[in-house]
């Protein structure tokens, strides 16, 4: 299938990229300026935002309940950006597509972002939020049962190494990990994956712009060779929660996310790899409003309903 053609003629319409370094503050002012008023964001029972007390220290979270109810299963959501760009505003509408669809309440967590906090301070506040999710349970009324990480894109990268970092402290009550086109492999060898070829230009995210859109990452201190940094490289995935890992067709790093899927079950995880059809990276945040790809909401609906 060729790329969706609403999402080429998006890509068309986009102004050529201005020469020089990136400028993180410049960016993250052109994420917020296109999020959507509070009146007309999709409407649920509850939104609030509110501070969780970790062991790194006050994390902000948007807490999302979807309809009133004694309690809830929960799912903690980490946003994207390549480390150093979005936010609780610029990823609202995700989380409260998720919270919708699954019937879980959605913690979305505000972790500190590269390169003004170093390398593991994201990567900390997003396990640190999980670790109270779980011991604040009764204060966000969490039925005891399913307690889900997701993420897209950078976020799928801490989704994956908060699972496996939980597994490797004892703490098992993670009961699922989505992984939304996650970034799986910062050392973004060109020959490694086929798609970083394949889809290198022309879908988006091009594979020449990884480098850069991750230096503010990788210069804060986290290495390439570190599992909870690019997660595929952790050698013994036994143990983890089932995944979905959800990629696009397009997308530069579709490969990796798939590879860590087939791992992930040669090492008897349950695992779910989805790829759909027409897609680059980023269409869960930017095209979900396209029928095919609101139906990864949906897919994750299906996946974390099944124990």
């Amino acid at each position: 299938m060729p790329l969706h053609p609403e999402i080429a003629a998006f890509l068309a319409g986009l102004p050529t990229p201005p020469e020089g370094p990136l400028d993180p503050v410049a960016l993250r002012a052109a994420d917020e300026a296109h999020v959507v008023p509070p009146e007309k964001r999709l409407p649920l029972h509850a939104v609030e935002d509110a501070t969780a007390r970790t062991a790194s220290g006050e994390v902000p979270v948007r807490i999302y309940t979807p309809a009133e109810a004694e309690s809830h299963g929960l799912l903690v959501y980490f946003h994207g950006g390549a480390f150093f760009l979005g936010s609780l505003e610029t990823h609202d509408h995700v989380a409260r597509s998720l919270a919708k669809e699954t019937g879980l309440k959605v913690v979305s967590v505000g972790y500190r972002l590269a390169p003004e906090a170093a390398f593991p301070a994201g990567l900390d506040d997003c396990y640190g939020v999980v670790r109270w999710a779980a011991e604040e349970g009764t204060g966000l009324a969490w039925d005891g049962g399913t307690l889900a990480v997701a993420g897209d894109s950078s976020g799928g990268t801490f989704a994956a190494a908060v699972a496996a970092r939980a597994h490797d402290d004892g703490f098992d009550r993670i009961t699922h990990q989505v992984l939304y086109y996650p970034s799986l492999d910062l050392d973004f060898d060109v020959d490694r994956y086929a798609s970083l070829r394949e889809n290198a230009v022309g879908y988006g995210l091009e594979t020449a712009g990884l480098k850069p859109f991750n230096a503010f990452y990788l210069d804060s201190g986290a290495d390439p060779a570190d599992p909870l940094v690019s997660p595929v490289k952790r050698a013994d995935l036994t143990g983890l929660p089932p995944a979905l890992v959800v990629t696009g067709e397009y997308d530069p790093m579709r490969d990796e996310g798939e590879l860590y899927g087939r791992r992930l079950g040669e090492a008897g995880v349950r695992a779910t790899v989805s790829r759909y059809r027409g897609a680059g990276h980023g269409f869960v945040q930017h095209f979900s409003w396209i029928p095919e790809y609101h139906r990864a909401f949906e897919e994750t609906r299906d996946f974390l309903a099944r124990r």
